[in-house]
């Protein structure tokens, strides 16, 4: 008879979390293998997420260390995991890309694809890849130019058909910390001198993800990355993998040495970055974010505001802003009141924050509402 799969509560989940986000105790890995480590992490807000992302969990990281990977071609930015913009490594880049089609499929067809029934969809994607491997070039000037033998068009949606069929990078200055630019785009092939994988595997990506994530259900691993039907990739891994119940009674699959601390042990106030992927890789997110709490931590709008983390669980929002005299500001928003102990952790987390930005500035607390 099989043993019934033991149970985690949600605060043990939220430890596991915690310790594979590196967001107990930082880590003295590279820039480079944090980010492999984390499949990458959201970068459609240029420049800060990917970098107060690392600031987060490196210990001693400076804006330069991942300014050089990314100069260097061994990071880049591109379309990913639930379409959207993530910053990756090289080899990640053109592993993920191709597994991610069908994402990007979807989300074209449900919008802009509309606007082009009838347009050979391929020879766009032709003619674009001779226009940004000539030189980068950014959406506008994509669509103009695709629009030009193509009379009548929308130029924002032929462009939108080139980013669905085409592995497009953004190359720096954008997303480079300290300075900035629009986004413009060549492809990874050109970019970084390699084909894309022509065997990625699915396996490897689900395994990835529970390293960084797990303990998971394969709804989470199908948030994260936005493809469908992966359950049957996780009961093919089964016999590698162990598994548990949550509290809901929900099956959660995992690697048997992965860390999955003690829930009673304690969890340092953070402050993390923007859109972090902390906070959208699962469907059930309430093992650090309160549902109570989500609507003031993702806005209507798609923003999803700095996370600060008090004892394991999103407690506030947080923002860097620089005015026009350059002078910097970090705004912490407690959601409930700190406690002295957890305000003076904020507090230093954003001090470390300012040093990052330059040194200098302002730490601000918003009364909690």
């Amino acid at each position: 008879m099989t043993a019934e799969p033991a149970v985690l509560t949600t605060r043990a989940l939220g430890r596991a979390l915690l310790a594979r986000q590196h967001l107990l105790a930082r880590s003295t890995m590279t820039a480079g293998a944090m980010v492999h480590h984390l499949v990458g992490l959201q970068a459609q807000a240029a420049p800060q997420p990917p970098y107060l992302g690392l600031l987060a969990r490196l210990d001693g990281f400076t804006p330069e260390q991942l300014t050089e990977l990314i100069e260097r071609r061994g990071a880049v930015r591109i379309a990913l995991q639930r379409g959207t913009i993530h910053l990756v490594t090289a080899e990640d880049c053109l592993t993920l890309r191709p597994l991610v089609q069908p994402v990007l499929d979807q989300g074209f067809r449900g919008n802009h694809g509309k606007l082009l029934d009838g347009v050979d969809l391929d020879a766009v994607a032709a003619e674009a890849r001779e226009l940004v491997e000539e030189q980068p070039r950014t959406f506008q000037q994509l669509g103009a130019l695709l629009a030009a033998t193509r009379p009548g068009r929308d130029p924002a949606a032929l462009a939108q058909a080139a980013r669905c069929r085409l592995p497009l990078v953004q190359v720096p200055p954008r997303g480079i910390w300290g300075r900035g630019g629009a986004a413009a785009h060549t492809t990874a092939e050109h970019w970084l001198g390699r084909p894309l994988d022509p065997a990625p595997s699915l396996d490897d990506l689900a395994l990835r993800y529970l390293a960084a994530f797990g303990p998971a259900t394969a709804a989470d691993l199908q948030k994260w990355c936005g493809l469908s039907r992966l359950g049957p990739v996780l009961k093919r891994l089964g016999p590698d993998l162990v598994t548990f119940r949550d509290e809901h009674g929900r099956l959660l699959h995992d690697l048997p040495d992965a860390p999955r601390p003690d829930p009673s042990l304690p969890a340092p106030v953070r402050l993390v970055a923007p859109f972090d992927n902390l906070v959208l890789s699962h469907a059930d997110r309430t093992r650090v974010l309160p549902e109570e709490y989500r609507p003031r931590l993702m806005t209507q709008n798609g923003i999803v505001l700095g996370i600060l983390l008090v004892d394991g669980l999103v407690g506030g929002n947080w923002q860097l802003t620089e005015d026009r005299d350059g002078g910097r500001t970090v705004l912490i928003r407690p959601f409930a009141a700190l406690r002295k102990a957890d305000r003076r952790e904020a507090e230093a987390e954003a001090e470390r924050v300012l040093s990052f930005a330059g040194g200098g500035g302002t730490v601000r607390f918003e009364e909690a509402s």
